[in-house]
């Protein structure tokens, strides 16, 4: 592979430029490079070279392309190099339990799977490597069902169809959380020269380090949806038509089978979505939690069969959205809080039926902090244990699986993305147990004469309204992000956060960033950990509202969240409620985000 002499007038991007020509035999990505040097444009190369993706407790994810900011497979290589001697290292069994590798549809999701593999056995560790695309929720089980010691899935879930991930689970079966993730940071940038083998698949073939996990998962994951179901014989005879989506991903024969083992027919496929493709041809964005847009031919398809309830997953099918056919001849997408108060509710209901020697004190729930509190509220009024954790399910699932080690029950556990876990079988977001978990849901209450719009209705007659808006501003630049924040902090002065929203007044806030900041504590100091690599603010306002202002991890989103759970004493009823709730998240967004001041974008409509 002949050297290259970059010449583009920056010694530091120069020396970038030739390292990477040294280390990359991918020839696509080198010639992108080499033609970036050629055309001297710097501002693009410093974006790529000198800059690398921050490997956080969500793995990787990015952008594919040439270039240490992207996906590709050196970088593949890196992440995967240090990780493995981070392993080995910390790990005495590491030889001996091995990893498990998955991967989805998406462009290089395959061939990045067999370098992970491949460096993997080099360092004489073994692999189980899916032969065939699975879905992401079939990594954390196989790990805990091998007693593995660390699995990897490539997969960028429901992100655009131009990037990819890389995501990390840990020996309990549930995603990394710190210190592990700057554990392995850390020992990835003590190794980000390629090893001699590192490129070289050939290993793979000879099979002594490597097995493939496939059909004894497949067969032994939906044996163990038996613990989910607990009305088999209704299901048989549902008077539902479900209709499915995978939007272009993995999901249509896992779900397929999924709903099969609850004794239900075959869905109505979306069959323009059900065949995987890496190129999403029928949806600008591959994610059933925009809404409307995402889901256009899954409501054509059901109108078209008489079907009234749509079950869609994401690409790598660990979430699910709902959508239901109101009288009116509407379809109704229920939110992601919304269909956490359905399982929630259902989940309680179906256990207790079925295990009545277990007492409500043994029972546990888990949400993130930025999801509603309906589980929470449930969870007192009932008897329960209930637990917040920080945003992402690697939190949720590593307090489920404390909560599943001290002998209590979790049967469980959400995040408002539409991320749900059934139990704790599989430690994480889990969207081919939660459809089939939702259609015995929905045929259970179609069955008793009512819709899951009703039962909503009735669980918040019980447990009080918990109405929530949530959205998101794009910005692309982090920057301006960090300005942002830096302007809720000091909103009514040097070091003085907002006293009031408008005409709102706020009772306390909460800041889990850097050093942390919570006046509803008598040290101020915040309950939930804290962190100084991602943003994140909580209002509480004095009328009940809650309001969370974060960035996201994996895509360049502000995101915000309220929920309003209105006082019962003050005699609100929903519609006020709504309404008011409506006018704070005006308020939030023209007062707090300021979009026109710092240049957001707001949320694409559907």
């Amino acid at each position: 592979m002949e050297d290259f002499k970059s010449d583009t007038g920056n010694a530091d991007i120069d020396a970038k430029v030739e390292e990477w020509m040294r280390w990359d035999k991918n020839e696509v990505n080198r010639e992108e490079i080499r033609k970036l040097a050629l055309a001297k444009n710097v501002d693009e190369l410093r974006k790529r070279l000198l800059q690398r993706m921050e490997f956080g407790t969500a793995g990787l994810r990015a952008r594919m392309g040439a270039g240490y900011s992207m996906m590709n497979d050196l970088t593949i290589i890196q992440a995967t190099q240090g990780l493995v001697k981070y392993l080995v290292a910390t790990d005495p069994d590491a030889k001996k339990n091995g990893l498990v590798v998955g991967y989805d549809a998406r462009h290089n999701s395959q061939r990045w799977s067999e370098l992970v593999a491949t460096i993997c056995i080099n360092e004489g560790v073994p692999v189980y490597k899916y032969s065939k695309i699975c879905p992401t929720p079939y990594v954390p089980y196989a790990v805990v069902h091998y007693g593995a010691s660390c699995g990897i899935m490539i997969t960028a879930s429901h992100n655009p169809k131009e990037d990819n991930g890389y995501k990390v689970y840990w020996k309990n079966g549930a995603q990394i959380i710190s210190p592990i993730d700057k554990g392995i940071a850390t020992s990835i940038t003590e190794h980000l020269e390629p090893f001699p083998t590192s490129w070289d698949t050939s290993c793979l073939a000879n099979g002594k380090l490597l097995k493939d996990p496939y059909d004894e998962i497949y067969d032994l994951y939906n044996k163990d949806l038996h613990h989910l179901c607990h009305f088999r014989e209704q299901n048989t005879s549902s008077k539902v038509t479900f209709t499915y989506t995978a939007m272009h991903g993995v999901g249509y024969k896992f779900t397929c089978e999924s709903l099969k083992k609850f004794g239900f027919p075959p869905p109505v496929p979306v069959k323009e979505q059900v065949e995987p493709d890496p190129e999403f041809p029928t949806v600008k964005y591959p994610n059933p939690e925009e809404g409307k847009g995402a889901l256009t031919l899954s409501m054509q398809t059901a109108d078209a069969n008489g079907s009234v309830v749509i079950l869609a997953n994401d690409p790598d099918a660990d979430r699910l959205a709902i959508a239901e056919k109101q009288p009116n001849g509407k379809w109704r997408i229920f939110t992601g809080n919304e269909i956490g108060a359905l399982l929630g509710w259902w989940s309680l209901f179906a256990f207790r039926r079925s295990n009545q020697d277990v007492p409500n004190s043994d029972i546990c729930m888990v949400a993130s902090t930025v999801s509603s509190k309906i589980l929470q509220t449930i969870a007192r009024k009932e008897g329960c244990i209930f637990d917040e954790t920080l945003t992402g399910f690697k939190w949720i699932a590593n307090k489920a699986c404390e909560r599943k080690n001290d002998g209590k029950h979790v049967i469980f556990a959400f995040e408002e993305a539409i991320g749900f876990m059934c139990g704790t079988k599989v430690l994480d977001k889990d969207g081919v147990s939660a459809a089939a978990v939702s259609a015995e849901m929905a045929t259970y209450l179609y069955n008793n004469n009512s819709t899951l719009a009703k039962k909503l209705v009735e669980i918040f007659n019980e447990y009080g309204y918990h109405l929530s808006r949530n959205s998101y501003f794009l910005c692309y630049d982090p920057a301006i992000t960090a300005k942002m924040f830096k302007n809720l902090r000091n909103f009514d002065g040097p070091g003085k956060y907002p006293s009031s929203c408008g005409p709102y007044k706020i009772k306390y806030v909460r800041d889990l960033t850097g050093t942390g900041y919570d006046n509803s504590q008598p040290d101020n100091v915040p309950i939930l950990p804290t962190s100084k690599s991602s943003e994140m603010i909580t209002f509480t306002f004095e009328n009940g509202c809650v309001a969370t202002l974060r960035t996201s991890g994996t895509e360049p989103k502000i995101k915000y969240y309220t929920e309003h759970k209105p006082d019962p004493t003050t005699g609100m009823d929903r519609d006020a409620a709504e309404r008011e709730l409506n006018d704070m998240v005006h308020c939030i967004e023209t007062h707090f985000f300021q979009p026109e001041t710092f240049g957001l974008t707001p949320r694409p409509t559907s």
